[in-house]
């Protein structure tokens, strides 16, 4: 019978017939049949990408006292899984060895240069392009399979965020987050699927996305706090990495590009969200989208500070990721008149670029919010400068500004109503 590159790298014959596997090297008639046939048991397991049973398989032999035996196993389906271009698997097992030996350096440091010494310079940037510093530090990656944000590590933050993160494994039915409750980790899915459950203001049906291996939720509670966005419930049994934001933080100060990792990954899946999903992206061509994707700054906002003033050019075109912001109409008398409040996935700012006048409306932060910012001199670069783009934003804005007519209409409505004596 065939090996599968699991099987061998389980349980290959050294010279004299021995198995060779770690620190494990026994005579073939020293090694029991139940051991092979446990190894051969978790190899087919293995190729067929059933990660908990494989490692289940060395797991009897833990609760047997055969613990060298079990980290040989569980060290095969590691290398096996990394050089199988399934690096988030290998992890897990590598953790899982770990338990058994926590000394061991060999194969953390095997997965991190499998996955982290292969990098590109950075492809040059357009003239007058203001792209993000974050680009300058974490070049593209070359090589197989990428993991999301370690893949742009150096080897020693590499292994640090390794070492920070906990392995989980849930059942069906298990809720892994809340939305509108507060969020403190992100998730990798390793094996298994969940369900993620999104409804922008209360919308009905909500929109539900699947979580398979290698998906990742979570990562905008690394970068601030707030409530979760989505619930996310497990659908089958599951295994998972986890990262918390105290551990980031903690690591963070060891090697600052951990953080810098997050956040271009962070930034790198709202942008491309916008762009597919925004009409006012929707005429672009995927090369023009390309290009202005990497145009987009993520900034960090403290409650409070105004993002437009009235009266003031409009210098930026804004996407809410986080957080919430209030405009309104400030009177001379101090009174203020409020528009409906903007909340995540909100875009603002474009409407006076697009005209070329001053803001009319002041708009600001409510709490601690996080944003993506486009400059007016990439949207005249990228965006009005296509044919017919100028006069589809100007159809989507005077649409908005009915929109919000109405609401202020009804809103003016419902207040004198309220104001009305009552018999």
């Amino acid at each position: 019978m065939t090996s599968t590159p699991f099987q061998t790298a389980l349980g290959k014959k050294g010279k004299g017939g021995r198995v060779e596997r770690g620190r494990v090297r026994v005579q073939m008639g020293e090694v029991p049949d139940r051991l092979l046939q446990q190894r051969e048991k978790a190899g087919l397991l293995a190729a067929r990408d059933r990660l908990e049973e494989a490692l289940a398989e060395f797991r009897v032999l833990e609760q047997q006292g055969r613990r060298e035996e079990a980290a040989a196993g569980y060290e095969g389906l590691a290398r096996a899984w990394a050089q199988g271009s399934r690096p988030l698997r290998a992890m897990v097992a590598c953790k899982t060895l770990l338990r058994l030996e926590p000394g061991h350096t060999a194969m953390p440091a095997l997965i991190a240069d499998f996955y982290t010494r292969r990098f590109v310079p950075p492809p040059r940037r357009e003239e007058g392009s203001e792209a993000p510093a974050e680009f300058e530090l974490l070049p593209d990656w070359e090589g197989p399979a990428p993991m999301p944000i370690f893949s742009k590590l150096d080897r020693d933050a590499f292994l640090a965020v390794f070492e920070a993160m906990e392995v989980r494994t849930c059942a069906p039915g298990e809720l892994l987050a809340r939305a509108g409750e507060p969020g403190a980790s992100m998730f990798l899915m390793v094996e298994g699927q969940a369900d993620i459950v999104h409804k922008p203001r209360g919308e009905n049906p909500p929109e539900v996305l699947s979580l398979v291996e290698g998906g990742v939720f979570g990562e905008g509670a690394l970068i601030t706090t707030g409530p979760r966005q989505a619930s996310v419930t497990v659908t089958a049994p599951s295994t998972l990495l986890e990262l918390t934001r105290a551990r980031l933080v903690e690591l963070s100060r060891r090697h600052p590009l951990v953080e810098s990792a997050v956040q271009s990954f962070y930034r790198e899946r709202a942008v491309d969200t916008l762009l597919r999903t925004h009409p006012m992206f929707s005429l672009l061509s995927y090369p023009r989208k390309t290009a202005l994707a990497r145009e987009f700054q993520l900034r960090r906002v403290e409650a409070g500070r105004l993002l437009l003033t009235a009266g003031q050019p409009g210098d930026a075109v804004y996407l809410l990721l986080r957080g919430r912001c209030t405009p309104y109409h400030a009177h001379p008398d101090g009174h203020e008149t409020r528009y409906p409040v903007l909340s995540e996935g909100d875009v603002f700012g474009e409407i006076s670029l697009l005209l070329g006048k001053p803001v009319t409306a002041m708009v600001r932060v409510d709490v601690p919010s996080v944003l993506l910012r486009l400059d007016r001199a990439a949207c005249e670069r990228h965006i009005f400068s296509q044919p017919g783009m100028r006069d589809a934003l100007l159809r989507m804005s005077a649409e908005r500004l009915r929109r919000t007519a109405r609401v202020l209409a009804e809103r003016s409505l419902h207040d004198e109503g309220d104001e009305k004596p009552r018999g």
